[in-house]
């Protein structure tokens, strides 16, 4: 089984009040998206409802034939006349397995070219072997409805006001939460319409937050936290900073002081949840990967940096992450018990290529698999992904003969067109990765 619910034994505080501005809840929430309120209803998470279409049922092996080699990887590009239309990232990708049934869903962010100014949004695309997709052109109304699922907040305390982006779900349970089954936990990131002042000293590049492949602004982002049993219908949970969001950016001294992002959550045992984030330390002008724990999910303590930038010390040699990391994805190798983090490595002239690292426990010695070369580089060529390779998401492919890897990026190819791609890892070296190619639907 790929995705398993996780049982919370903690008494969490779901929802703090500090601002006679926010909505009142009680101490047991019942699911509601903004300000409708839906009924429970029940889920379960091994063996998804979502009725499979005849352009889906396919053969789930991979195949590199199916389309062009300059879309060689390509498995969701852009949307046609819908809410992304202009840009696509930040896959989610979740694998479910039952006796019968193999059921994926992806989260990722998009946003439309009708929008101005521009505002990312979540959407989910459903697939029975995670190669072919299906999507939807607007919001997701009902259970079994692809599209959009969650927007940007409307109220104008909110952290999350300006754009959301996801970071990671994951299949939870707890006591304070009303609900017949498990719940869908979505971290994500929130940006605000608030720009950031920073001196980019030594910088290549615009330094973005959101990254843009327009004109680069700096916009504060924190975490945030919702969930859902559909994972399609979302409820927001306050957390105990005063804009709802999770925890606050450090002090003016701290390394993430500038903003909060792409928050990716790891299970380790009960009572010991763990949030690996990014932002980009002013101080030594690179981006690096910070943790936080939690007993139960909602409640974060800051642990510190885990692992930032490099810069080699053979003359002419230059990393691919020499100006740091991001977007970290954390999965525990099911066959070792080690931790295997793919990240987004950051050249000196902000090229993005994806990357590996492993912990035994996953806290701390982060140990690189690649020397100078990254595990996944961009295409060649006129390649749909030929200009940036990254926000990447690790999947371990448990019970296969061959025990292979996916690995989901985001690829940026001529103009910042952008789309979503898949590398799988050959064999079960983890050290290689080739791109494949499905349908896009």
């Amino acid at each position: 089984m790929e995705a398993n619910a996780i049982k919370l034994h903690g008494n969490p505080s779901i929802v703090t009040a500090s601002s006679t501005a926010r909505r009142h809840r009680s101490s047991i929430l019942s699911l509601h998206y903004r300000n409708k309120r839906f009924s429970p209803f029940s889920l379960t998470v091994t063996r998804c409802s979502t009725t499979k279409s005849n352009e889906t049922e396919q053969d789930s092996s991979l195949s590199t034939s199916s389309l062009p080699s300059s879309k060689k990887g390509l498995v969701l590009d852009l949307g046609n006349d819908s809410w992304d239309s202009k840009e696509v990232g930040s896959p989610v990708v979740k694998r479910f397995l039952s006796d019968n049934e193999e059921r994926w869903y992806m989260w990722y962010h998009g946003s439309s070219s009708k929008q101005n100014p521009v505002s990312d949004s979540v959407g989910l695309a459903v697939s029975n072997n995670g190669i072919h997709w299906e999507r939807g052109k607007g919001k997701a109304e009902s259970t079994d409805d692809v599209g959009l699922v969650m927007s940007s907040c409307e109220d104008w305390w909110a952290f999350d006001k300006a754009s959301v982006r996801p970071g990671e779900v994951v299949i939870m349970s707890s006591s304070k939460v009303r609900a017949d089954s498990s719940v869908y936990w979505m971290y994500y990131t929130g940006y605000t319409t608030e720009t950031v002042e920073f001196q980019s000293q030594g910088l290549n590049f615009e330094l973005g937050n959101p990254e843009r492949f327009e004109k680069a602004s700096v916009f504060r982002s924190l975490p945030g936290l919702a969930i859902s049993q559909d994972g399609r219908h979302w409820a927001r949970i306050e957390g105990e900073h005063h804009s709802g969001a999770l925890f606050d950016v450090g002090s003016e001294k701290d390394w993430d002081f500038l903003y909060i992002a792409s928050p990716h959550v790891v299970f380790h045992e009960s009572g010991d949840l763990r949030m690996y984030y990014h932002s980009f330390d002013e101080k030594t002008c690179e981006f690096c990967i910070g943790m936080a724990r939690s007993r139960e999910g909602i409640k974060w303590v800051k642990f510190g940096k885990i692992l930032g930038g490099r810069k080699s010390e053979k003359e002419g040699s230059v990393y691919f992450d020499e100006v740091g990391v991001r977007y970290p994805c954390v999965t525990r190798n099911k066959r070792d018990g080690s931790y295997v983090m793919a990240y987004e490595g950051v050249d000196r002239n902000g090229k993005v290529s994806i990357g590996l690292a492993i912990s035994e426990d996953g806290l701390k010695d982060w140990r690189r698999v690649q020397d100078e070369e990254a595990v996944l580089v961009v295409g060649e060529g006129g390649a749909w992904d030929n200009e940036g390779v990254g926000c990447p998401y690790l999947i371990e492919m448990d019970g296969d003969s061959d025990h292979q890897w996916r690995l989901y990026y985001r690829g940026v190819g001529n103009g910042g067109r952008t789309g979503i791609g898949l590398a799988v890892s050959v064999g079960s070296e983890i050290t290689k990765f080739t791109k494949q190619t499905g349908i896009c639907l």
